[in-house]
């Protein structure tokens, strides 16, 4: 048996050759990819800009006829009037839809890193959204662990992350419920988690959510929370969600511990 198992320093040698051959192929393929789609996202970015401008010109035009309409003294008016305003929200929602789409191209590799508190960024936020949130009857809890190891993080793109989830929340509960954040640490990881008592999901919805331009809010660009993905994995973590229809969600975000996680002894 002993003559079947492979010894030899040159046989050893080759099989080590092979493996650093395959990652080396495989960080080039990954390279790549991450390449080909900078430039995708480039020229995507490109044609939403050029499609704005004329957009804005249009919206504005819009608004300056409808001052003219204001106060419409003929049936006729009132239709002309009536069709402006509904050329007014289609062209504010493409424009909304446009901006959502810019903020998820713009979504690569992330260099303006720094170390950052997750409770702070949370509390901020929950601070923000505190008094929209209870006038629709949304009661915002916290819960944060204690010394919680700072995250590397791009501040102003981790807040838009947050906010994402936390709108998305908000719409799963028109009438009302709780939503809770909750933060802590999981070995490397700090986790935060963003759980409401909304209307949950079905199996098939949970499985589409981070898919760019999916939506089952009427009017929803379906580009919240895939750019919220995108942002979460640009920061070297994860995102998750479970759902129970008719009782609510938990989205999990996992991110990379800033400082080396020391094993308990």
């Amino acid at each position: 048996m002993d003559d079947l198992i492979p010894t030899s320093p040159d046989v050893i040698a080759s099989e080590s050759s092979a493996l650093s051959t395959l990652e080396t192929d495989e960080h080039e393929v990954n390279r790549r990819l991450r390449a080909q789609y900078a430039e995708i996202a480039q020229l995507a970015g490109g044609l939403a800009h050029e499609i704005r401008n004329p957009l804005s010109t249009m919206g504005l035009n819009l608004d300056l006829i409808a001052e003219d309409l204001e106060n419409p003294e003929t049936p006729r008016e009132r239709r002309i009037l009536h069709k402006i305003e509904r050329l007014r929200r289609e062209t504010y929602r493409l424009h909304n839809i446009l901006e959502d789409f810019l903020r998820f191209a713009r979504v690569q590799e992330i260099e303006d890193k720094k170390p950052t508190n997750l409770n702070e960024i949370v509390d901020y936020l929950c601070d923000f959204r505190e008094p929209q949130a209870a006038t629709n009857g949304i009661v915002i809890r916290t819960q944060f662990a204690k010394d919680l190891p700072p995250v590397m993080l791009d501040d102003a793109l981790f807040k838009q992350a947050l906010l994402n989830l936390i709108l998305n929340a908000e719409h799963a509960m028109p009438d009302g419920g709780e939503l809770i954040l909750k933060t802590r640490q999981e070995g490397p990881w700090n986790i935060l988690d963003v759980i409401d008592t909304g209307n949950g999901m079905t199996e098939e919805v949970r499985a589409r959510v981070f898919d760019a331009f999916y939506s089952t809010r009427p009017g929803g660009s379906g580009l919240g929370l895939p750019t919220t993905r995108k942002i979460v994995e640009a920061h070297g973590g994860t995102i998750s969600v479970q759902s129970v229809p008719g009782k609510g969600s938990q989205f999990t975000v996992r991110l990379p511990s800033a400082e080396p996680h020391q094993e308990q002894g």
